[in-house]
């Protein structure tokens, strides 16, 4: 298998790009459409655990729009072959002195890159 092969990388390093441009402008309709619309697709965040593209959507639909901005950290993208990747990052928001850890699991379809399993913390 190979590691990171450009165009592949490239790829997904746009793909996350639209992600963090949609969440910290809160995009929910860029952020959906990310997101594979599977009772598969896991999202674990900082205070709930969402199994599902309607618990996840439900989430998204019923967040405050406020306080989304933050500065990524760190972030590595690794691509494994032509159709899975992972993201990873840490983030600190503006006025909070914690900071945050994003994963990420991507898979190509059809339709394109989609996250099909993520999580967010806090240390």
């Amino acid at each position: 298998m190979d590691i990171n092969i450009p165009a592949i990388h490239d790829e997904v390093t746009a793909a996350f790009s639209r992600y963090e441009d949609a969440l910290v402008n809160n995009r929910v309709e860029v952020l959906d459409e990310l997101f594979w619309p599977s009772a598969h697709t896991v999202r674990y965040g900082v205070g709930e655990n969402l199994v599902g593209i309607d618990a996840i959507r439900a989430f998204r639909n019923a967040r405050p729009a406020t306080g989304l901005a933050r500065t990524l950290l760190n972030t590595v993208i690794t691509t494994y072959g032509h159709d899975c990747a992972t993201a990873m990052t840490e983030f600190h928001r503006e006025g909070s002195a914690k900071t945050g850890r994003q994963s990420q699991t991507w898979v190509r379809f059809p339709e394109g890159w989609r996250v099909v399993a993520a999580h967010v913390s806090l240390l």
